[in-house]
């Protein structure tokens, strides 16, 4: 198995990017990583390592550059390199902690759509209090308008990941909405639930935005501007829950001191609802795995990133996804 790298994308690269994928080199002895960027700065930290090999480019996508104009004037970025490694065969898979709209559009432009698949979702695994396997939400943000048979297409995408990769058995598939009764929500919401209904897949109906969190759904389905929200709403509630209780349990000697009795289950906490744990980010739809860590991704979360793309190419995720879609759309032919 071959996967590349963009070494250069992230606030913490090269640095923890190469620690992450040294740490999955101890555990994937199967891989052979391909690390694309500054050669001055990655080869320092390899310590000749033999599963690696870098392709030197010292041209890169800022987090600040206008996503189609950068892919399209920067060719040797390490981005757009990295997706040319898939495209051109050297490569099963691409990971980036980049900039997110750039490596869509590089994604799109160099891997290219499954084909019956009309726009590619971003879907990051969230955390549930539950402590199972977190839930897939897709989109969260590449499309900001969607059709019913998009969401629908968003669907049967995230069942057969959640299946193949999360190791959910008849993933439970919810369509996110203001309420759980049918008939609920605006139009997209209504022709999408119908769609889901007909579909083959495990549909729990509507589920609402509250209950994400309590693992009401393996799967949940939106279009990307109401998953986007979703996304942040989660983060920012996260990050100020967890300022708010280190305040108050620092704001005194004796706040100290219960602090320190129940530091292992604060720790538990903060492990469950840790995004490092989840992997990155996948752009399902595309011909490739793609997958994006996120942009602050230490050396952990780009461990559980690659460890998450080698089980979407040895599930055959994409390949599963693309006969599904020749499947349903040759019945609706009929």
């Amino acid at each position: 198995m071959k996967l590349a790298i963009d070494a250069m994308g992230g606030d913490n690269a090269p640095s923890e990017i190469v620690k992450g994928a040294l740490l999955a080199a101890d555990k994937f002895k199967n891989i052979q990583f391909t690390l694309v960027g500054d050669q001055a700065k990655i080869e320092p930290l390899l310590n000749n390592h033999q599963q690696f090999d870098i392709l030197h480019t010292t041209e890169m996508i800022e987090p600040t550059d206008a996503p189609v104009k950068a892919v399209r004037k920067k060719k040797n970025a390490s981005m757009v390199l990295a997706i040319k490694e898939v495209k051109e065969g050297r490569a099963d898979a691409v990971i980036s902690a980049g900039n997110t709209g750039a490596l869509m559009t590089a994604g799109l432009f160099g891997a290219g759509r499954i084909k019956g698949i009309d726009r590619p979702a971003l879907a990051p695994t969230l955390p549930t209090i539950n402590q199972g396997q977190g839930f897939l939400l897709l989109d969260a943000g590449s499309n900001m308008d969607a059709k019913p048979e998009h969401l629908l297409q968003y669907g049967i995408m995230g069942s057969i990941y959640s299946e193949k990769v999360l190791g959910n058995d008849k993933p439970r598939v919810g369509l996110l909405n203001i309420g759980e009764e049918p008939g609920k929500g605006n139009q997209l919401s209504k022709l999408t639930y119908d769609l889901l209904k007909e579909a083959p897949l495990n549909f729990i109906g509507n589920v609402e935005a509250r209950e994400l969190l309590q693992g009401a759904a393996d799967v949940v389905v939106c279009d990307g501007f109401s998953g986007n929200l979703v996304l942040k709403s989660i983060e920012g509630a996260a990050m100020a829950l967890f300022s708010l209780i280190k305040n108050e349990l620092t704001s005194s000697l004796f706040s100290k001191m219960i602090a320190g009795l129940l530091y292992p289950r604060l720790k538990g906490i903060k492990k469950t609802m840790d995004y490092s744990g989840y992997g990155g980010a996948c752009l399902f739809g595309l011909t490739a795995p793609v997958i994006k860590a996120h942009g602050s991704s230490n050396a952990n979360a780009i461990f559980t990133t690659i460890e998450q793309a080698s089980l979407i190419v040895e599930k055959n995720v994409v390949k599963t996804i693309e006969d599904l879609i020749l499947k349903i759309n040759e019945e609706w032919k009929k």
